[in-house]
């Protein structure tokens, strides 16, 4: 059987996508009921980072440990895809010693890279195309609050950007309607909107957006690589910070997500994550709980290997 990777939404069908979300709040309901479940004894994950995170590693971190194997970290320090070494060359060595691969990085081209050559699963972490790990925490946060998102109508606003992205294959993948405010010469890859055809509109002003949405979603206004561009980025995304002002114009039962970090009085207003409509602590410690779930169904356990 060849080897499956999560290296965006689309890798996977729409049943398989709710029910990794729904496997997620079950280990989630483990986790808090103190029951030990380890299918993944002696397993072994590597962490790849180009990029720094926090969230990404302490949830594929732990969610190992708690699913009874074990995680190692490798910073930029420590491996240069591409630089001295093939990516290809790479991921054969590495595949060989690991039991599944997580990748954080810059190219997209990377990932796509070190699966073609990898003997066990790849993981998308975070490239600056996708993000979709994030967005099954989204789906399985909004799924715990409110039940179903297929049918619903999602807020995007700001910057067209990896998450943005994700959020694209999301309402392909997950049946929702998406609208997307961002500033002129900031929508989101083409490609995307081209594969989600009229799934998602694109618009200028973050009201229109917002308008009857169930769930309204941000993130910071400047990426890691673009610090350079951050003063003019500042100027031109200022009419779309997200307030509760904002938000009473979305439907009564709307939710807020920030993947965080956030940056308050930027892309956000400094209270708003303490409007009880946010969510967005739930959302950040469900990356664990969707994450195990990932983990758990493609890293094949130990004893079928006796």
């Amino acid at each position: 059987m060849s080897v499956r990777h999560f290296i965006s939404m689309m890798d996977y069908t729409p049943d398989e996508l709710v029910g990794l979300v729904r496997r997620g709040i079950e280990l989630k309901d483990l986790r808090n009921r103190g029951v030990l479940f380890e299918p993944l004894k002696n397993r072994v994950l590597g962490m790849i980072f180009e990029k720094a995170s926090t969230r990404t590693r302490l949830s594929f971190e732990a969610g190992m440990i708690q699913l009874g194997g074990q995680a190692i970290f490798l910073s930029p320090r420590d491996t240069q895809l591409g630089r001295g070494e093939p990516i290809g060359d790479a991921a054969i060595v590495m595949s060989s010693m690991l039991d599944a691969v997580m990748i954080r990085t810059f190219a997209h081209s990377n990932l796509i890279e070190f699966a073609a050559k990898s003997k066990v699963p790849v993981i998308n972490g975070l490239s600056d195309d996708l993000h979709p790990c994030q967005l099954l925490a989204d789906m399985q946060t909004y799924l715990e609050h409110r039940g179903s998102i297929a049918g619903k109508t999602v807020a995007w606003i700001g910057d067209g950007n990896n998450m943005c992205n994700s959020y694209i294959e999301a309402a392909i993948q997950f049946d929702f309607q998406l609208r997307v405010a961002c500033p002129q010469g900031y929508e989101p890859d083409a490609r995307f909107l081209a594969l989600a055809g009229d799934r998602v509109q694109v618009v200028r002003d973050p009201r229109e957006a917002v308008a009857g949405a169930h769930l309204v979603s941000t993130d910071v206004w400047a990426s890691m690589g673009q610090e350079d561009e951050a003063e003019q980025r500042m100027a031109l995304f200022r009419p779309f910070q997200v307030t509760p002002a904002l938000l009473d114009g979305a439907a009564d039962n709307v939710l807020f997500m920030h993947c965080l970090p956030a940056h308050r009085g930027e892309e956000i207003s400094i209270d708003m994550l303490d409007d009880k409509r946010s969510v967005a602590w739930d959302q950040a410690e469900n990356r664990l709980h969707a994450q195990k779930a990932l983990l758990e169904m493609l890293v094949e356990p130990a004893y079928h290997h006796a």
